[in-house]
């Protein structure tokens, strides 16, 4: 059976979907087409469906946002060359689909309070927000890093360069992280397990960055995260509590459970 020919105007309108569903994900339009050294005009154009990029054009964009040059041809959220990383059969048994099946009882979705130790001053602690739910079979976790910490590290403030996000597998007794901000600018892997509470919300871990090694930061910290759940009044406070805070700041649990006193080993 031959498959009919889709005529130009059909093709340019998957091309500027495909392209509106990529560029979500960004502050503006403005931004996107600037990184991507396309006029903004002519990059509304693709928006639109009005016109094709030049080969050249249409190369960069796939190396930009990592999919091949089906963009022209199918939706593309089959696209996304990464998206295939857990099934390959060299990783299946090791970090296929049952690494990553996690049931809402090992670690359920909703808003997590986390705190940590600071990485650049011992005498601080990060307080931070994540929302953690279910997508495509994966239990996966989006966050912003606080203004305070990119002022750190030298890094620009808006929401694009904050976001990172990450997926969650199964790890012993407890479920490992590895999130990252986009185009993995800096990344992470943190290991929790449960701890009893009264709540039983409550996980311990630690969180290690990936970057080198530094006389005057550290790479390794511990970490408590807190099921905050979908309680609106509860996330707004804790949303107003995050950044940096001395220990006298932190919540009470969060503090015992850090075991300020006792080496991290």
């Amino acid at each position: 059976m031959t498959m009919p020919d889709r005529s130009p105007s059909e093709l340019r309108n998957m091309f500027g979907e495909n392209l509106r569903v990529l560029a979500k994900d960004y502050v503006s339009v403005s931004d996107l087409a600037r990184r991507l050294g396309i006029n903004r005009t002519q990059f509304n154009r693709y928006l639109s469906g009005e016109s094709f990029p030049r080969p050249d054009v249409l190369d960069r964009i796939c190396r930009f946002f990592d999919v091949d040059a089906r963009i022209l041809l199918e939706p593309v959220d089959g696209l996304t060359k990464n998206a295939q990383l857990l099934a390959s059969p060299f990783l299946a048994d090791f970090m296929g689909k049952a690494s990553v099946a996690i049931t809402q009882e090992r670690f359920p979705s909703g808003f997590y309070r986390f705190t940590r130790r600071s990485f650049y001053d011992q005498n601080q602690f990060m307080v931070g927000l994540v929302m953690v739910f279910r997508e495509g079979g994966l239990t996966v976790l989006r966050g912003f890093e606080t203004k305070e910490a990119m002022l750190h590290q030298g890094l620009p403030l808006n929401a694009s360069s904050r976001e990172y996000r990450g997926y969650v597998f199964r790890q012993e007794e407890g479920v490992g992280i590895m999130a990252s901000r986009r185009k993995s600018m800096t990344g992470s892997f943190n290991y929790l397990a449960r701890v009893p509470s009264f709540e039983n919300n409550f996980w311990l871990g630690y969180v290690t960055r990936g970057t080198r090694e530094s006389l005057t930061t550290s790479r390794v910290a511990r970490l408590v995260y807190e099921h905050l759940a979908h309680d609106v009044g509860t996330v707004l406070a804790a949303a107003r509590s995050t950044g940096y805070r001395t220990i006298e700041e932190l919540q009470p649990y969060h503090r015992k459970l850090l075991q300020l006193d006792q080496p991290f080993r």
